[in-house]
């Protein structure tokens, strides 16, 4: 992983329901979810007569057809049971209902269907996770807690509208897939910055009508902007080792699974960790497109989570344009640095398969390569003083240098 200070920028928050814990990805600060216990005598009778009262609880009417919700990666990993409370709470949420019932007594059960609800719906963005439950035997009375109601979603809601219509008139339904993707991979990490403290930022207002979030705002975005250009994204979480809980996104792309993490891909995050002095307009492509084998050495996904495999390494962004290496010769290095300098790209990145690679050429190219390179630069465009930095990834393997041609 890059070189970071030393300091956790994906902090755990827990919303405690008692015995329910219910994750919120990159938030700051805890919020709280309320469990209201019923008086023991009240308990020792409901769980007597919850059976005999089964038939009166007035259980909403699922209007919900399966169709809706069946394509959902989280909804896909539930019971029949558990399809049946997700397709509860979405409709009850949906109309902002102040309570609802739903057929589980199981609180752990609640909040994990929950969870995946909120994983597969990221237009869903007025809900916190928070509830208010009475738990019986067989059943759950729940009391969602609710961002805003009424006209304030309302409004909410058309300028998040306006957001998207904005983001996707950039690109026609007609691009590749790929191209879609990566489109919005850019989208976002030009216009979103990264910021602990920005307000709501678990969902889709605070990065794309704020436009600061955290990891859950930018994965929600990317998310709710390629299932409107027709591709499948999925919402995935996990950890980044030593540092805390995080997300991100998985893709389909030519019928392939893919990593993308545009919050790593964005230059603001990458300054908020390692400080490194990069241009503001730099983006970070090692994470648009990338493999298991590639994004697992910084990320691990979650546990008892089965995300689809992401084996191919076609659309991998430094295969794509020439700069992966499976071996190192230092002159053909400074050819290749050289031309980016002469076709006044940026930068330069160099992405090395494994490594001991990195590792063996890591030296040469910090220390005379890139020397070499600068004073390239201040000849061919006749600079008295040649500015560049450079940012080393050891956990990706990948040196990039940025050139200055003023």
């Amino acid at each position: 992983m890059r070189k970071k200070k030393k300091k956790r920028i994906f902090p755990l928050v827990f919303m405690l329901l008692v015995c329910i814990g219910f994750l919120i990805w990159g938030a700051k600060e805890a919020a709280t979810i309320y469990f209201q216990k019923l008086p023991e005598s009240v308990n020792v009778i409901k769980n007597a007569v919850s059976h005999t009262i089964e038939e009166s609880i007035p259980f909403s009417e699922i209007v919900i057809e399966e169709a809706e919700v069946s394509s959902g990666f989280y909804y896909q990993l539930l019971s029949d049971g558990q399809q049946l409370i997700y397709k509860e709470i979405l409709q009850a949420v949906r109309g902002q209902a102040e309570s609802f019932y739903i057929h589980t007594g199981d609180t752990k059960e609640f909040s994990m269907i929950y969870e995946y609800l909120l994983y597969d719906r990221p237009e869903i963005f007025w809900c916190t996770g928070g509830t208010q439950i009475t738990s019986y035997t067989d059943y759950s009375e729940v009391r969602p807690v609710y961002i805003c109601q009424g006209e304030e979603l309302q409004q909410r809601q058309a300028q998040i509208d306006a957001a998207a219509a904005a983001c996707l008139a950039g690109i026609s339904m007609d691009a590749t897939e790929y191209d879609r993707i990566r489109y919005v991979f850019e989208y976002l990490v030009n216009t979103v910055d990264y910021n602990l403290d920005s307000p709501d930022n678990q969902n889709i207002y605070s990065s794309l009508v704020n436009r600061v979030s955290v990891c859950a705002g930018y994965s929600r975005a990317a998310q709710y902007l390629l299932q409107k250009l027709g591709i499948e994204c999925i919402y995935a979480i996990g950890t980044i080792p030593q540092q805390g809980p995080h997300a991100w996104n998985i893709v389909r792309c030519n019928g392939q699974y893919y990593h993308m993490d545009v919050t790593f891909g964005d230059p603001v995050f990458l300054q908020e960790e390692n400080g490194a002095n990069i241009p503001l307009d730099s983006i970070n492509y090692g994470y648009l497109c990338c493999a298991d084998s590639e994004l697992y050495r910084s990320h691990t996904p979650e546990a008892g989570i089965p995300y689809p495999e992401c084996l191919s390494m076609d659309l991998d962004y430094y295969v794509l344009n020439g700069m992966y290496y499976e071996g190192y010769d230092s002159y053909v290095m400074l050819l290749n640095m050289n031309q980016s300098i002469y076709e006044m790209r940026p930068s330069f990145s160099c992405k090395f398969s494994y490594n001991d690679l990195y590792l063996q050429a890591h030296d040469d190219i910090i220390n005379n390569v890139i020397p070499q390179a600068a004073q390239t630069l201040a000849v061919h465009y006749g600079l008295d003083t040649v500015w560049y930095t450079y940012v080393e990834d050891p956990m990706m393997s990948v040196i990039t240098v940025y050139w200055r041609y003023q």
